[in-house]
């Protein structure tokens, strides 16, 4: 049987930690047999909520583990010693590591992403790269896959993870049931990009507050050029002066944010969001969703709108029948 071990550290994210808990942790020999047999490794912690939680393993259980996970904690500062080590001992005998969020900066102390491609959460990837230069770090993506070594972004994106590696070891239709259990769509490829909210500077001028109001119209460069009455130049002048950015990129920003907040507020048809948002078609819009979002606008919406209470019943008696009747005590 396939041992997963769970490392608690103090501060641990009481749901970086429950996410492997709960894909690998309940019962599921009617999805696949043998199931995993979860070990969680550590001592009496207190996690960022101030709840307090108490390994059933010591580090020596890392030694017999065949996968070791370890989730992300409030703090990134320097990991135990004899954790380090006994990371480092479990990869060299040939056991998976993967990380969850800022658990990443644990793998990266112990040396294990050196010369490696990884991610943790959006908003730490610049400060992993600066303190583990030799570390090939990517924030635009929901997981990475080095083989041996493994790692996800923020928080949610350890479900992604996680799924990956039921579906590594036992098949997607393994993974597929799983994340019926969990209510959730089936599985996010770990090339999905991560969802960042790409900034749009505020108003600072009367001619980008002008253009604010009116990016959903379509708006092009030279629409901008001829209402301030300028030329090209000092338009971008003036747009780099109030915004940082060019013009062109400011509004191409402008119109995927708008976007991205009609995709989560409302129900509005797709091709109405994007001439709501100034695109061309829809055919525009999802080219932008793709190349910034690595994702659809439908996609992006079942991901972020809101479920309707009619619309939640239907998933939640979907999720039901999906279980055998014989298995449904299982989670």
């Amino acid at each position: 049987m396939h041992t997963v071990a769970v490392v608690l550290m103090d501060g641990v994210v009481e749901f970086d930690f429950s996410i492997p808990c709960e894909v690998f942790g309940p019962d599921r020999r009617e999805i696949a047999d043998p199931w995993y047999r979860l070990a969680v490794v550590g001592g009496r912690v207190r996690t960022q909520a101030g709840l307090v939680f108490e390994g059933t393993h010591d580090l020596n259980a890392l030694a017999r583990a065949d996968t070791v996970i370890v989730p992300g904690a409030t703090t990134v500062g320097e990991p135990p010693a004899p954790l380090l080590r006994a990371l480092v001992r479990a990869h060299e005998r040939g056991a998976r590591i993967a990380s969850v969020c800022v658990g990443a900066f644990v793998l990266a102390e112990a040396g294990l992403l050196d010369g490696r491609r990884a991610t943790t959460h959006w908003a730490w990837a610049d400060e992993l790269q600066r303190r583990f230069p030799l570390v090939d770090v990517d924030p635009s993506v929901l997981y990475v896959d080095e083989g041996d070594v493994l790692t996800s972004a923020g928080v949610a994106a350890g479900v992604d993870l996680c799924l990956h590696l039921v579906t590594q070891d036992h098949g997607p239709d393994a993974a597929a049931a799983v994340a019926r259990r969990l209510v959730m769509p089936v599985h996010r490829s770990g090339g999905q990009a991560q969802y960042i909210e790409t900034p749009v500077a505020p108003a600072t001028s009367d001619l980008v507050d002008w253009a604010s109001r009116h990016v959903g119209d379509g708006l092009t460069v030279d629409d901008l050029a001829r209402h301030a009455s300028v030329s090209p130049r000092t338009l971008t002048r003036r747009f780099r002066s109030a915004t940082g950015l060019p013009p062109g990129e400011w509004l191409q920003r402008a119109r995927l944010n708008r976007a991205q907040r009609l995709l989560e507020s409302t129900d509005l048809p797709i091709e109405q969001v994007a001439r709501t948002a100034g695109y061309d078609s829809s055919t525009a819009m999802r080219a932008q969703f793709t190349l910034h979002l690595h994702t659809s606008p439908r996609a992006y919406r079942r991901a972020f709108r809101p479920m309707s209470p009619a619309r939640r019943h239907v998933v939640q008696d979907w999720a039901q029948r999906s279980v055998p009747p014989s298995t449904r005590r299982h989670r």
